[in-house]
């Protein structure tokens, strides 16, 4: 669910940069974790709520104009519209369920009328066009709390409406609930648990004896007992609740706005000075940084200010953006937080160039039982004239012990949020320093006896692509299908490379999997989750079991109680209508699986009968960005996560912690240097029963 929206990952631009080109790049390829759930979006983890009645309405005898035709306009700073989603309409979205102040109320098909939308996403601008029905078929609903029966009003909202799983209209396993709040002609504070607070309502009256609100009352809450109420035409009515009173419009084509929540808007704080920048940031962050009052992971600000603010004012005097850069870099440092990241362009290039496009000629890795092990070495590189193989064990650097050294690197290229994650990260930078700098390798090779080197670095990026997971395939298609023939037997293989993409592709495509492997009877399915950095959860374990798997509860900052508070219904998998059954399930994982990845392999890892195989546990880089998106002077872009995901006891859910593996494969000297994809092996062979 949490929405982690930009930044997703992007490799063949970060490939780019660190070729040496002239283009801008994510200085730490930061991890996105899902939308978040705006209640206006099909959202397939919802409990399933029965369908109301369809209204038997008659066309009311209307003798003046009204609204046939609505149309708008809007702008958004938040590109998850386009991240996630390619087929965009708009939508008269049923009200009820707020009007009931009804969470999980689920808007009938009959309700949802639909209209054109196109968006610019260079301008991030969009407009639409929605023709009204006659006789809407929405829920009826008597809001003038007097105490009688009436036959009441349609309320809708006009909204956002993406095709999610294929399909207008948000049905069956795609459904969509009746609180609108993103991109929607209303405005909700989402502080007042998304109570309406301006904006514009399509209000539908079968008569001219019903009455609608005209303010909203001393609780400052719409349709409860306080409001001051009148009368209706028959028809349509937008009620402006801008106004005081609302105010009632019928002209036959109105305009209304969509309006993106603030709290989701990207947060600008590019227009001031450097020191104006970094305490906004710093102010920001105090009070919403998702993490805040958990020992472990809220930085001591109060330090972290002394230690750099002097930086800034410095840079700031001396017109330094490099200088700048560099402090929010550091900046970053301070958090053990897999989603926080900074992108910042050709500042992070200039960076790479002078102080880690070196290498010193060889990969390492650090084993299951602590020691520090070469995987690869770069033929004619440094190491390899100098006589190191693969295989050999470093024990030290400059004279000082590997692991030390390993653990005083900075984390680079990306934030960690596990200490798994750290490590495996830090022994990546081991190897890589300025072009031509030199270190005092001491290592021993297989067989061999200790010996000491100088190694002096040359300027070296692809092999530093590879360690980093980038390949020139990454991205084609975010879903990869095929059988694998093993043994004589068949097993189906589905690799989800992405959440972070079209997400009507994705469930279309992991279904089709599903529904083949079916039919061709196979002896198992792999569902490898390997290099999926996140994006936006789907559930789609609900394809593979009949019960609902819990999962989390969404909290974050509310200014006006001064703590963190739950926001919407805790999130669950749902079982999906079509249903498919495997007797052997293997999903695998590795620390690339990280965000709104880890919540689909946690729903995976609950079906039951399915084994997690993976050398290393998933990322453990839990939350929601999609409100900590910030746009800093230089045209630096930063991310910081607001929502954090907690079980009923208050604990983080997987946070720091990740999915953990059920078949583990060691990381050892015989899996280090293997040529064969070793964790891929061993899912095969526990499906065949080897």
């Amino acid at each position: 669910m949490t929405n982690k929206y930009p930044y997703p990952v992007v490799c063949a631009v970060l490939a780019l940069a660190l070729a040496g080109m002239a283009c801008q790049v994510l200085q730490a390829p930061t991890v996105t974790s899902t939308p978040e759930p705006a209640t206006a979006l099909p959202a397939v983890t919802q409990p399933v709520t029965p369908s109301v009645d369809e209204p038997t309405m008659q066309a009311p005898n209307i003798t003046s104009n009204e609204p046939y035709e609505i149309t708008g306009t809007f702008t958004y700073t938040n590109d998850i519209i386009t991240t996630y989603y390619v087929e965009q309409a708009v939508a008269l979205a049923d009200m009820y369920g707020f009007v009931k102040r009804d969470k999980k109320w689920v808007m009938p098909v009959s309700s949802q009328t639909l209209g054109f939308m196109t968006i610019d996403p260079d301008k991030k601008t969009g407009q639409y066009t929605l023709q009204l029905p006659e006789v809407p078929l929405g829920q009826q609903v008597d809001v003038d709390n007097n105490g009688k029966t009436d036959a009441g009003v349609q309320v809708f909202a006009v909204s956002w409406w993406p095709n999610l799983t294929g399909g207008p209209f948000s049905e069956g396993d795609d459904k969509s609930l009746g609180w609108p709040s993103y991109l929607a002609s209303v405005r909700t504070d989402s502080e007042k648990e998304d109570e309406v607070i301006g904006g514009s309502l399509v209000v539908w009256s079968p008569d001219d004896k019903q009455q609608f609100p005209t303010g909203f009352g001393p609780d400052g809450k719409l349709f409860t007992a306080d409001d001051p109420v009148a009368s209706l035409p028959a028809g349509y009515t937008i009620v402006n609740l801008d106004t005081k009173p609302f105010g009632l419009g019928h002209d036959a084509k109105p305009a209304l706005t969509l309006y993106e929540p603030p709290d989701s808007a990207v947060k600008d704080f590019s227009k001031g000075s450097y020191t104006q920048a970094f305490d906004q940031l710093v102010t920001f962050l105090r009070t919403e940084y998702a993490f805040n009052g958990i020992k472990g992971k809220q930085p001591d600000w109060d330090a972290l200010v002394a230690s750099l603010r002097p930086r800034v004012q410095k840079a700031e005097q001396s017109h330094d953006a490099n200088a700048f850069y560099a402090v929010l870099r550091d900046f970053n440092y301070a958090f053990k937080d897999g989603h926080v990241g900074m992108d910042g362009g050709s500042l992070f290039t200039q960076d790479f160039q002078t102080n880690y496009s070196g290498s010193l000629g060889f990969n390492a890795r650090v084993l299951d039982d602590g020691k520090v092990m070469v995987k690869y070495v770069l033929p004619g590189g440094p190491a390899d004239t100098a006589g190191i193989r693969a295989g050999a064990i470093i024990t030290k650097v400059d004279g000082k012990p590997v692991r030390d050294v390993i653990d005083a690197q900075p984390l680079f290229f990306n934030q960690e949020s596990s200490d798994v994650g750290i490590l495996y990260s830090k022994a990546i930078v081991l190897s890589r320093t300025k072009p031509g700098g030199q270190a005092d390798v001491s290592f021993t090779n297989p067989g061999a006896q200790e010996q000491t080197v100088t190694l002096k670095a040359f300027k070296e990026v692809d092999n530093l692509l590879k360690e980093l997971g980038y390949s020139n395939s990454q991205g084609l298609v975010p879903v990869e299908l095929q059988t694998l023939t093993v043994s004589g037997s068949t097993i189906g293989y589905i690799k989800i490379n992405s959440n972070s993409d079209d997400l009507n592709l994705i469930i279309r495509l992991f279904e089709r999997g599903l529904k083949k492997f079916q039919d061709l009877k196979v002896s198992g399915i792999i569902i490898d989750l390997r290099d999926n950095g996140g994006g936006a959860p789907l559930g789609l374990a609900g394809f593979l079991t009949n019960q609902v798997i819990p999962l989390s509860q969404l909290e974050y900052y509310n200014g006006t109680s001064g703590k963190f508070e739950p926001e919407g219904v805790q999130d669950t998998v749902t079982p999906n209508q079509t249903q498919y059954h495997f007797d052997k399930m293997a999903l695998l994982v590795s620390l690339n699986c990280a965000s709104a990845c880890e919540l689909e392999a946690y729903g995976f890892s609950k079906v039951p009968g399915m084994m997690v195989v993976g050398q290393y546990p998933t990322g453990g880089i839990e939350a929601e960005v999609s409100r900590g998106q910030i746009l800093m002077p230089e045209g630096i872009k930063m991310q910081f996560p607001t929502g954090r995901e907690v079980l009923s006891d208050g604990s983080l859910f997987l946070e720091g912690v990740g999915v953990q593996p059920t078949l583990h494969v060691p990381v050892d000297e015989t899996t280090v240097l293997s040529t064969d994809d070793v964790v891929l092996k061993a899912a095969e062979d526990a499906i065949l029963g080897k």
